[in-house]
């Protein structure tokens, strides 16, 4: 299971991931919005977007063509835009164990996995501790909560 969240301008997006074959994903609908500061609409939002898991759909005809989807709700026009102001992290779940993944800027991509910043978790831990460190992380970023200690 995968699922990804992206911070930009104290709003954040949490899209739902497609599976297409062999593990790659895809960015698909729905994507919750969600201020960083509404911690209860975060945890709701992760939550069901971690129980929708990664579905599995189809690489459409011309896909690499097609306009990505957060743009549009994040009101900019293009995917430069919406990765200028953005940071990206992503929660993966294999075989029991959970890790936070951050993500460093790679133009002129986006991202690139920052390997010196994981988090992996014990096994046995649950799904709920890892969304309110999810949580924690994203308000951290933002400043709108006091690092954890």
């Amino acid at each position: 299971m995968d699922c990804e969240c992206y911070l930009r301008k104290g709003i954040v997006y949490i899209p739902t991931l497609g599976t297409i074959s062999r593990g790659f994903c895809r960015t698909i609908e729905p994507v919750a919005v969600v201020s960083v500061s509404d911690s209860d609409l975060l945890y709701r939002a992760f939550s069901a977007a971690i129980a929708r898991g990664n579905p599995k759909v189809t690489l459409l005809a011309g896909e690499d063509d097609l306009p990505p989807i957060l743009p549009k709700y994040a009101g900019v026009k293009s995917w430069k835009a919406f990765v200028r102001d953005s940071s990206t992290w992503e929660i993966r779940e294999r075989n029991g164990i959970f890790s936070i993944f951050a993500y460093r800027r790679d133009p002129p991509n986006g991202w690139a996995e920052d390997h010196e910043n994981i988090e992996t978790f014990p096994r046995g831990t649950s799904v709920d501790q890892v969304i309110q460190r999810i949580i924690a992380i994203l308000q951290e970023a933002s400043g709108t909560k006091e690092p954890q200690k």
